[in-house]
């Protein structure tokens, strides 16, 4: 879409870890505003808080192993006014510190921002243990909590710079893996916003994360096939922009989701919901299918659990013909 300004995804993309998009941001939020703080619980290099850690030593947090403490410090230098970006991984932040970020932070109403990196099961050969795919359903349930989850390196720097002026507590769940970048400096960003990236009349195909990549390359597929799927990518999925999503599936009949994670309280979850109440339409989710991950590589992995363009493009087939 040309008013959007994204990359060229015909061409060959440039590639960079999502999370490095959320140091550069953390960086410039902190440049642009003196009540921006960070804490770490061990993981500076991997979450990428190192930028931030050497610009403003005195500013800057560790931890150490402690994620229950890195969600309540996170609260009360909230308390006191500061803005706090607190990171580690996923698996870790929300999943050992649940109870203390709805405690402390959304009980309270305190603007923590609780950074989840080296989510879903592109972290590859860590394993099951590490490949966090419960977190989006964790922390969408969460009253007041805000879910981002970008699409590339370039859209976290902008969600980052966002979340920093946002009073609410929010969530950023970050992929580790390299991950085409398929935005650009002038591509918009917003809080609560979903964006077509494709239009189609034929069927609705919405994605988050490392997967709306994934849902362009299948819609480029399908043209090809006579289907004409339209994108949406939702970086927000709470609160969800329901608007766009709506009209979306109104034009076409049928939809698609696809997540990097588990598709019960998930994206797919959350769409479910809206149809169900709003426009009943036929529906199938992409994403993991209520199983843990398990090792490998990660582009191995994606395709083992049918988390890659062509099962998108299987889904939309039958999903346009069960319309029919």
């Amino acid at each position: 879409m040309k008013d959007l300004h994204l990359a060229d995804i015909t061409k060959e993309l440039a590639e960079e870890p999502i999370r490095k998009g959320f140091g550069r941001g953390l960086l410039e939020a902190g440049k642009l505003d003196v009540n921006v703080v960070a804490a770490c619980a061990d993981l500076t290099d991997s979450t990428q808080m190192g930028l931030f850690k050497a610009e403003f030593p005195d500013r800057f947090i560790e931890i150490g192993v402690a994620e229950q403490n890195l969600a309540t410090v996170g609260a009360g230098l909230a308390a006191m006014g500061k803005i706090p970006f607190v990171s580690s991984y996923a698996a870790f932040s929300p999943g050992r510190n649940w109870e203390q970020i709805r405690t402390t932070a959304c009980l309270n109403e305190r603007p923590v921002k609780i950074i989840g990196s080296h989510a879903g099961i592109s972290v590859g050969p860590d394993g099951a243990t590490h490949q966090m795919l419960e977190d989006i359903a964790l922390m969408r349930v969460l009253p007041n909590m805000v879910v981002i989850v970008p699409g590339d390196s370039l859209e976290a720097e902008r969600a980052t710079l966002a979340m920093a002026k946002d009073s609410r507590p929010n969530y950023l769940r970050l992929a580790r893996e390299a991950t085409p970048v398929i935005t650009t400096d002038k591509t918009p960003f917003e809080i609560g916003k979903a964006y077509v990236y494709e239009k189609g009349s034929d069927v609705t195909i919405i994605a988050t994360g490392t997967m709306t990549y994934q849902a362009l390359m299948a819609a480029q597929q399908l043209y090809k096939d006579g289907i004409e799927a339209e994108v949406v990518h939702v970086p927000t999925i709470k609160p969800l922009d329901s608007e766009t999503i709506l009209k979306s599936i109104r034009k076409t009949g049928c939809v698609i989701t696809a997540e990097e994670g588990q598709i019960i309280g998930g994206l797919g979850g959350a769409i479910a919901e809206l149809i169900s109440e709003n426009h009943p339409v036929p529906l199938k989710r992409i994403g993991m299918q209520d199983h843990f991950g398990e090792s490998g590589e990660p582009k191995e992995l994606m395709a083992h659990f049918g988390l890659d363009a062509k099962h998108i493009r299987l889904a939309a087939h039958h999903i346009v013909d069960k319309k029919k």
